[in-house]
């Protein structure tokens, strides 16, 4: 296993800080929009887009991102991302490019709530906003020739759109704009009358295994408007989108190199969970956790992800592993968290996190690989047993080396992670499932603003530490505060003010219920042992989990 430089920067870095003051968005207390029948209801729901704020070492890594490429890609790339690009209006590129940009760039903005980096995803809101046709359809709608280091076809492909929905949606959660629900109901009506004729994979194959972003946000929608047509679109999304279940149940499709691109697994793998929410079928749960299964048995490796440079290429630790998989897998485990509760999906989620994804880009965030191996020796520009090499270069660290695609999807790893540290729960409390230092402002109970400020060296250490503040104008408030037992874990300890309150087994979310009062100190203390894991031909892996060791 290589040695995973950033993290030890991480670790150098970490730092403490005080509890804060109880904010909601304008000032008031937020409701949390829960699952509208006959959806399935979640356990856990995402929370609007800056209620949770990085501390520590995030909030270093987030600036890194302000500072570095994320915050400058229009100058660092401007044959795609300057106003030629087709969602600014231009005859430039069209394609995913600028949208992969934009949906990270923008939760990293209001996460940070940095004007300059909002003012830079305000021109590429408001074109798609402002570009809606009067059928419903919006994004660019015209063709051009080719043209060197630019994709200028398949204007009305549905996989770029399908990007935008997931910006438009994020931007919502943090600016309520009621444009966004206008525009994608349009939208949606559009697309429920013109799949029938032109389905997912009319222009290209990549929406038909991308569906499941599509359908994670029409049932979003429908969970705020109720529009009974989009339980039918959804259905027909589904219907059109590569059958993932049937491919994990029944078929040796994960068994076989080059069966599927990498990065369409990764987004794909969601995909039976998210149509779980409607049709609460167990097969879909199965399907998901064989998937997994099979990619850890055939594919897996080490730092959490699997072969695939660019199709999936077995578990020889000398493949590659692409980044746009390691930032999609991020964001699939995030939403399969959120409709499940699965402690798997939160433990499997910081591994690629604090392992795969920091060791592929540079520390200032200005390089990244496109492919890494979990046993990297030479990081040059050579051809290797990779399906596909661009020149030698998809180890060398650059700005474009490899293939631009990871280039401009890269941004939306670390920003995503912070949004899903926290949720809110559907018996109106908070639920910390995931571990960084960070705070949260939620409002629980029947509506009572709180703050939760969680200090901690999580990974590097085994000690997390929670402190309630409650709204000065009550007393306290009686909410449910729920934590996540990795699965690693042997035997986890959770302490309130001082005092031993449970001991609880790895592998389950255990539930705190009481009066809080400002000041309550909630301890978990995850202790953390070495392990061995075997991979292919017999090599082996020495982890303290959950970071493998060098």
């Amino acid at each position: 296993m290589k040695i995973n430089g950033t993290l030890h920067l991480l670790l150098a870095c970490f730092a403490l800080t005080a509890v804060g003051q109880v904010n909601t968005r304008k000032g008031q207390p937020v409701t949390y929009v829960g699952s509208r029948a006959p959806l399935r209801q979640n356990p856990y729901i995402e929370l609007p887009l800056g209620a949770i704020k990085p501390q520590g070492w995030l909030k270093e890594m987030l600036i890194r991102q302000k500072n570095g490429a994320t915050g400058k890609l229009d100058e660092l790339y401007p044959l795609v991302m300057n106003n030629r690009n087709g969602w600014l209006g231009g005859d430039g590129d069209q394609w995913e490019r600028g949208p992969y940009w934009i949906d990270g760039l923008l939760p990293l903005a209001y996460i940070l709530d940095d004007q300059e980096l909002i003012a830079k995803t305000k021109p590429w809101v408001e074109w798609a906003l402002n570009s809606q046709q009067p059928d419903g359809y919006f994004g660019p709608s015209k063709d051009y020739g080719p043209e060197p280091g630019v994709q200028r076809d398949n204007s009305r492909d549905w996989w770029p759109k399908m990007v935008m929905l997931k910006i438009l949606k994020q931007y919502y959660s943090a600016t309520g704009d009621k444009r966004v629900i206008k525009l994608m109901t349009n939208y949606f009506k559009y697309q429920l009358k013109e799949l029938p004729s032109k389905p997912l994979d009319h222009w290209t194959f990549w929406a038909r295994y991308r569906g499941g972003d599509n359908l994670m946000v029409v049932y979003w929608l429908y969970n705020i408007t109720g529009d009974k047509f989009l339980l039918e679109l959804g259905d027909l999304v589904h219907k059109q989108t590569f059958d993932y279940t049937d491919a994990f149940l029944n078929t040796d499709l994960l068994t076989k190199p080059g069966s599927i691109h990498c990065v369409n697994l990764a987004q794909g793998i969601k995909a039976p969970i998210i149509y779980y929410q409607h049709h609460s079928d167990r097969k879909y749960l199965d399907a998901t956790k064989k998937g997994f299964a099979d990619i850890r048995k055939y594919n897996g490796m080490a730092h959490g992800l699997y072969g695939g440079d660019e199709a999936l290429h077995g578990n020889n630790p000398t493949q590659g592993s692409e980044l746009c998989s390691a930032v999609e897998m991020m964001f699939s485990l995030e939403s399969m968290l959120e409709i499940t509760g699965d402690v798997a999906y939160a433990d499997h989620l910081e591994k690629v996190a604090f392992n795969a994804l920091p060791a592929q880009v540079s520390d200032d965030f200005m390089t990244r690989q496109y492919f890494q191996q979990a046993n990297q020796v030479m990081a040059t520009r050579h051809t290797r047993n990779f399906d596909v090499n661009h020149g030698g270069t998809d180890l060398c660290f650059g700005l474009l080396s490899g293939y631009p695609c990871c280039t401009s999807n890269m941004h939306q790893g670390w920003p995503k992670f912070v949004q899903n540290l926290w949720y809110a729960t559907n018996d109106k409390g908070v639920a910390a499932l995931v571990y960084s230092p960070s705070e949260v402002n939620i409002t629980v109970g029947k509506g009572t603003a709180v703050s939760i400020k969680e200090e901690t060296g999580y990974p590097f250490e085994e000690a997390i530490k929670f402190t309630v503040n409650v709204d000065q104008t009550v007393k306290s408030v009686t909410f449910p505060f729920h934590l996540r037992i990795p699965q690693w874990c042997k035997n986890g300890t959770v302490k309130i003010n001082g005092k031993r309150w449970k001991e609880a087994p790895g592998n389950e979310v255990v539930t705190i219920v009481r009066d809080w009062k400002s000041g309550d100190v909630v301890e978990l203390e995850l202790p953390m042992h070495i392990v061995k894991n075997n991979w292919y031909e017999n090599s082996m892996s020495v982890e303290r989990v959950p970071l493998p060791m060098p």
